[in-house]
């Protein structure tokens, strides 16, 4: 259910962007051993077959369906294999633009997302992963929802930012989640929100900043994204939302397994990559 709920949403980015869109399912690998139970390798091998021709079937309706009601070219593709790799080398087969993922979650902000697939994809991904959970959203993107820290790497999302919002014709908030009393980090903090504003607005995209108090930063982020009604959220995926932790082992977690808002993780330039 979750995941033809992320399908829904990804018409739009679609048409926007040009691109087609490709179901994959995932048969994982070690349910796929469970074939074993009928016994002779040739009763086991023709049952799996049976198994993958029925969800072929599936997804070519669907795909079909898809076309249909979006007006995007809609392919599907089954692998065999782990999960979350196999996502990830599809996506790299493909040159995708994005991987859109519908997920449960988990509930309280004590929990963590270790483990599981969608993490190991977003870990993994060259690509930006959109994560969806909850069940309403509006059609479209109105508001981005960018939330700013000091580190150097966090400016880096302000460009994904302004594509997606001229793409959608979106807002975007920028926020800043402060858990200290350090005047200078308050106003470097304010300094870097002001910077960012200008830089959105001379790219001719509606923008405002703001400062929030909040001894937790997820709690900061989300009630902040539930306040403005966001469509998204945009998080880099290292060294973010917190000076001691690293983003992907804690506050990303948190914000993608919270979060009734589409998350869209992108990662860090890599700074030992030359560049031309």
């Amino acid at each position: 259910e979750q995941a033809l709920i992320a399908l829904d949403q990804s018409y739009n980015l679609a048409r926007l962007t040009k691109a087609e869109i490709t179901l994959l399912y995932v048969l994982d690998e070690e349910h796929s051993n469970l074939f074993s139970i009928f016994g002779k390798e040739k009763k086991a091998k023709k049952e799996k077959n049976k198994f993958q021709k029925g969800i072929k079937e599936k997804l070519d309706k669907l795909a079909k369906e898809t076309t249909a009601k979006s007006g995007v070219k809609v392919n599907t593709k089954i692998c065999i294999g782990k999960i979350y790799d196999e996502i990830v080398n599809v996506a790299n087969e493909l040159n995708a633009g994005f991987i859109i993922m519908g997920t449960k979650g988990q509930h309280g902000l004590k929990k963590k997302f270790i483990g599981s697939n969608a993490l190991r994809v977003i870990k993994e991904s060259h690509c930006p992963v959109i994560t969806i959970a909850g069940t309403k959203h509006r059609t479209g993107c109105k508001v981005i929802v960018l939330p700013l820290d000091l580190t150097q790497e966090t400016k880096e999302k302000t460009g994904m930012a302004i594509e997606m919002a001229n793409h959608f014709g979106s807002s975007i908030k920028v926020v800043s989640i402060i858990n200290t009393k350090d005047e200078l980090i308050k106003e470097k903090l304010n300094n870097q929100l002001k910077q960012v504003e200008a830089f959105i607005k001379r790219r001719k995209v509606s923008v405002t900043s703001e400062l929030i108090e909040n001894k937790n930063i997820v709690e900061g982020v989300l009630r902040y994204s539930k306040k403005v009604k966001a469509d998204l959220i945009l998080i880099m995926t290292q060294s973010e939302m917190d000076w001691t932790d690293m983003f992907i082992g804690s506050s990303a977690q948190e914000i993608i397994n919270n979060s009734n808002v589409p998350v869209l993780s992108i990662h860090p330039i890599d700074k030992t990559e030359s560049t031309v």
